[in-house]
């Protein structure tokens, strides 16, 4: 067997290898700070991405990195690219920065942001045509999530963040709103302590904090940061209190969730690849998903309302999608101090680590 004849060999096999096995992956998806399986935030988004993927025969590959700096963000973005990547899916705000640098850096590649809009590191916002980026009416969502709790019968509530940026901060104000709004129609006098835990990792201070608060009478906590909503649960298990979820459907996860505040994440990632593989992808958009076009929702199906039922949920929801009822949306403050509010008292605390 002489050298060109194995030259020749090797060039099929690489020919092969590329083309006839595919090229490696087609739709890259690359985590935040957590896992794919984080119940909550990433995993809603790849649910999207598996529901396309089971329809077109398309390639997907999770990266987890492991870390949440731009540099580390860039690294996985640089290495899905290397394995082919056409699109890449990017959950949530930490990738800002770091999808306003790959965006230039790789334009024949295409982008989709989730929960947050490209910027530098000034603060200067910049979309370019590879990429879409996906807002929620966080406020919305968490307005209905605080309506609930108290049409529900619930007057000691509390709210932790992961962290305040603004998709989390936009959560908080609106549960704080609804609740108010709800005790406002119940002419009743409601306590919402509001924290947020510089984490969206479990977190064994996040736990023994929202322990004390349930052990002091705090009868339901709103839980907004990916895993760390799971110290919250094992600290609702351990006393006999009440959740509600985040992001996903969270019911799955413990008795103690009573309802979740929704973004319809899989419908989004679904859609916008859809459209990318049929060539109407939006790309320099931002693109805004409310009530006004079901973007948002509260769990009814798998809810342990007592009191709260989908008659009250439907007539409040319309509400919403119609604009006869607008939260306030700003994140300027983030600490509640801003919100003009009737019936409800707001508690803003400091997590206290035991390190």
């Amino acid at each position: 067997m002489n050298r060109k004849f194995l030259n020749a060999i090797c060039v099929l096999l690489m020919a092969f290898t590329l083309t006839g096995c595919g090229k490696g992956v087609d739709i890259a998806f690359i985590t935040d700070m957590g896992t794919v399986n984080d119940g909550s935030f990433n995993q809603g988004a790849y649910e999207g991405v598996l529901r396309f993927t089971e329809e077109s025969g398309k390639i997907s590959k999770v990266y987890e990195p492991d870390g949440a700096t731009t540099k580390v963000l860039l690294k996985n973005i640089k290495k899905a690219v290397r394995e082919g990547a056409d699109v890449i899916v990017c959950p949530g705000v930490l990738f800002e920065e770091t999808i306003y640098k790959a965006q230039s850096k790789y334009p024949r590649v295409d982008f989709i942001i989730l929960d947050g809009e490209p910027h530098d590191e000034s603060g200067e916002y910049g979309i370019e045509k590879n990429t879409v980026s996906v807002m929620f009416s966080e406020e919305q969502a968490g307005f209905l999530a605080g309506y609930s709790a108290v049409r529900d019968g619930n007057t000691q509530l509390g709210f932790v963040g992961g962290t305040n940026s603004d998709p989390i901060v936009q959560f908080g104000y609106g549960f704080v709103q609804g609740a108010d709004y709800a005790a406002i129609e119940m002419g009743v006098d409601i306590a919402i302590k509001y924290c947020y835990a510089n984490t969206f990792l479990e977190n064994e201070d996040v736990k023994n904090m929202t322990s004390a608060w349930f052990g002091s009478g705090t009868e339901v906590i709103f839980a907004c940061g990916g895993a760390m909503g799971r110290s919250v649960i094992s600290a609702a298990e351990e006393n006999g209190g009440k959740i509600i979820g985040v992001d996903i459907d969270q019911s799955s996860l413990s008795n103690t969730v009573l309802t979740s505040a929704e973004k319809m994440l899989g419908n989004a990632v679904y859609n916008e690849l859809k459209d990318y593989y049929s060539g109407t992808f939006a790309g320099g958009n931002v693109l805004e998903m409310g009530a006004a076009n079901d973007g948002i929702a509260l769990e009814m199906d798998n809810g342990r309302f007592e009191n709260f039922t989908p008659e009250v949920y439907e007539a409040i929801y319309e509400q919403l999608k119609s604009g006869r009822i607008v939260p306030y949306a700003s994140t300027a403050y983030g600490n509640t101090s801003d919100l003009e509010l009737m019936n409800a008292e707001v508690y803003y605390l400091e997590l206290k680590s035991n390190e």
